[in-house]
């Protein structure tokens, strides 16, 4: 069984996380999810492994949630669906491994759950 990171290259956190399962030698899988979108499935079966809900990983400080969606009061199949279309809005890097997964932010979340 491999470990998944739903990567970011281009974020800080995210290169620091596949580095440190890199370093713990062990079997992994990248999906570079801003690449590779996710569909509502997918999303779903994430969110049931890391036991979040769509809003839980929703990055409220981007530009395109603030301008588009902050002002209006919407459920969480609404959020998934935003999330689906716009996965620059997805928290990250999460990591699972079978049943069990984390957003691992902060890294020492990530530390702990390769343990």
């Amino acid at each position: 069984m491999n470990y998944i990171i739903y990567h970011n290259p281009r974020c800080r956190i995210s290169r620091e996380a596949l580095k440190l399962i890199e370093e713990k030698n062990k079997n992994f899988t990248v999906i570079k999810y801003l690449d590779d979108n996710f569909d509502e499935k997918s999303l779903k079966k994430v969110l049931e492994i890391i036991s979040k809900k769509p809003s839980d990983i929703l990055r409220k400080n981007e530009e395109i949630w603030k301008k588009q969606f902050s002002n209006k009061n919407l459920g969480e199949d609404q959020i998934l669906a935003i999330l689906v279309k716009n996965p620059k809005l997805i928290e990250r890097p999460i990591v699972t491994f079978g049943k069990n997964g984390i957003v691992a932010r902060p890294i020492e979340k990530l530390i702990d759950f390769l343990r």
